[in-house]
């Protein structure tokens, strides 16, 4: 499998950096066991508190699960920074920073899990019940950083919700803002949080044209059938009632 990692050793100071960027685990790591324990070994091999930079849309759930058992498990601090995105299974990683930071340009990208699936109606509730088993326990990192109720962490996943730095601090999961110092904290506290949740907009789309559908159908006039008559068809039938 091609790593989807890359360690950075700070010569000064003795610190690591751990740099996931892109996909976690293109291939897949489940039923994999030579590559999580390469990564245990690189992250093992040394003490001291790393950094782990996170870019990523996401990827392979079970390898995002078992990195971020390996993080909570390691002994020192643990600072994650996300620098650009972090997005569906690298949100898990990103729990289990001590610190997690969020640059002001980033974005964190919460959803349900899915799958492909091949087969009869057995195989098909079985996938039902394993997606149903792998959101909660995506929850049960989310819950352990934020403290967020699970029913509105369960929430946000179905709305599938895509947060900017500030939102993402607000609601916990992530601590502060990358780069900023004590006047742009207080510059940021009018920056609007943002939350774009694709099922709101979808709501809100339909909302619009079934408001925009009544008001056409209450102000609409009903055509009248035109029963005049010329007067020249009158004038025919007097002569004939004449004659």
């Amino acid at each position: 499998m091609r790593k989807f990692w890359n360690w950075v050793r700070d010569s000064d100071t003795g610190e690591r950096t751990l740099v996931l960027n892109g996909t976690i685990a293109e291939e897949s790591w489940f039923g994999d066991e030579v590559t999580p324990a390469i990564f245990r070994d690189e992250l093992m091999k040394c003490d001291g508190d790393i950094t782990v930079w996170i870019n990523s849309p996401g990827g392979d759930v079970f390898a995002a699960a078992q990195i971020y058992n390996m993080l909570m498990d390691y002994k020192g601090n643990v600072t994650v920074r996300i620098d650009g995105i972090a997005a569906s299974a690298a949100t898990m990683v990103a729990m289990a920073g001590t610190t997690v930071e969020m640059s002001p340009v980033g974005m964190f990208v919460i959803h349900n899990p899915s799958t492909a699936v091949i087969g009869n109606t057995k195989e098909m509730q079985a996938a039902i019940q394993m997606l149903d088993e792998v959101k909660e326990n995506i929850i049960n990192a989310y819950e352990l950083k934020t403290s967020l109720p699970r029913r509105q962490l369960s929430d946000l996943m179905d709305a599938e919700s895509w947060m900017n730095a500030k939102k993402a601090v607000e609601l916990g999961f992530a601590d502060k803002i990358l780069f900023a110092n004590e006047d742009e904290e207080k510059a940021n506290a009018t920056v609007e949080a943002m939350l774009f949740s694709r099922r709101a907009i979808t709501n809100s789309l339909i909302d619009k044209i079934k408001a925009q559908s009544k008001r056409y159908v209450q102000t609409a006039q009903p055509i009248e059938p035109d029963n005049r008559v010329s007067a020249d068809a009158l004038m025919s039938r007097l002569n004939l009632i004449i004659h």
